[in-house]
């Protein structure tokens, strides 16, 4: 029979094993009901909050008062023996820190309860307060999280009328915190345009903040139209003077549709690929320069031809990459994926997904897809006006 300490331990260990508060209720309800032979309740009651017999429970408006005198409690944890009913009960507030988060109440049929049994269920309930805690703080972060992401996704870039381009993100599970991956577009002169595809280190709202700090950056240093690998040299040296800032890769694409073609540069970033007109991939070999962040620098341009016919795709490593298979074999996939002929942006992006899973991916996943806008040609009558 295992001693008292490792059994306690053990009921502990089964409260608070996700972060969803209405587990974590009906996980303490079942443990406060399997260790007293009764049945116990989180008050104010919900259907998954009560484990056994709802009838042995005290009246309806004894709970109620109970609940009330829970949250106007100081959260101090104290069992307090009931005598709402004609059945044995205790009440333990659900609390931790200062913060109540309801009341735990157990009632049976046979004798009251014991001091071992109320300072035990007290131990439960405040096990649960705790986690119920980090589940709030949890959920309110993610709130936050989400809502910076929104916004910066409601507020893309323009670019020029002479180039298609659109922008996916897919953050990673329904349970993970956004990340640091975003995709950017900037209007330069000439009818040029700079396309940007960036990851930050990490999840959360740090993350999410330090993507912030890149992308103003972006912006500002972009209005001096400067080449793809000068913008990453001073996106370089603005983050490393910041010893807080996380790293981030980054790759730039400057399209110039007058001359058909792209200039890139990478920092750390994995290389675009190029569909051609007929749906087979291409990867770029792009010179690669190290992280922002590092204060190194040493980046360097590359300069493609870029055809009306082509897409060009730029894309965080969330895409392709999967755990245990090197990068060159996650890249290779891409490569072999077959789109369909003369495909518009927003297919070419839903064939990427689809064919390599994205919405499985391990990582958070932003894609920029673009291609030369092919204006139809003007009739006799347009260019006499």
């Amino acid at each position: 029979m295992a001693s008292r300490p490792t059994a306690m331990g053990t009921a502990l260990a089964r409260i608070g094993t996700t972060l969803d508060e209405d587990t974590t209720c009906a996980e303490l309800t079942r443990e406060a009901a399997g260790r007293t032979g009764g049945t116990a309740a989180v008050l104010p009651v919900g259907g998954e909050a009560v484990h056994g017999d709802p009838g042995m429970l005290p009246a309806v408006p004894w709970a109620e008062s109970a609940a009330r005198e829970a949250a106007d409690s100081d959260g101090d944890g104290t069992p307090c023996p009931v005598s709402g009913g004609a059945r044995p009960a205790v009440r333990v507030p659900l609390a931790t820190h200062g913060h109540s988060y309801g009341v735990l109440v157990c009632a049976r049929d046979r004798a009251p309860f014991t001091r071992a049994e109320t300072e035990l269920l007290a131990l439960l309930a405040e096990r649960a307060a705790s986690h119920i805690r980090h589940a709030r703080e949890h959920d309110r972060v993610r709130g936050v999280v989400g809502k910076l992401q929104r916004a910066l996704l409601a507020e893309p870039g323009r670019p020029h009328p002479n180039l298609d381009v659109a922008i996916r993100y897919l953050p990673v599970g329904q349970s993970a915190l956004v990340g640091g991956d975003w995709c950017e577009t900037v209007r330069l002169h000439f009818g040029r345009t700079l396309l940007v595809v960036g990851d930050v280190m990490g999840h959360g709202l740090e993350a999410a903040v330090d993507m912030t700090a890149y992308r103003s950056a972006l912006r500002y240093i972009a209005s001096a139209d400067l080449p793809p690998h000068r913008v990453l040299r001073r996106l370089d040296d603005t983050a490393a003077a910041e010893p807080e800032r996380r790293p981030a890769t980054c790759l730039i694409a400057r399209v110039d549709p007058g001359r058909g073609q792209v200039t890139l540069a990478s920092a750390g970033h994995l290389p675009p690929a190029v569909i051609d007109a007929e749906g087979g991939a291409a990867l770029l070999p792009v010179p690669v320069g190290p992280p922002l962040g590092t204060g190194l620098g040493g980046y360097e341009p590359g300069t493609w031809r870029l055809d009306p016919g082509q897409t060009l795709l730029l894309f965080t490593d969330g895409l392709v990459e999967h755990r245990g298979e090197d990068i060159e074999q996650s890249l290779d996939r891409l490569a072999g994926v077959g789109f369909a002929s003369a495909a518009g942006v927003e297919d070419i992006i839903d064939t990427a997904l689809a064919h390599l899973d994205a919405r499985h991916a391990e990582d958070d996943v932003a894609v920029l897809a673009a291609q030369l806008h092919q204006r139809a040609p003007r009739s006799d009558e347009e260019r006499e006006q």
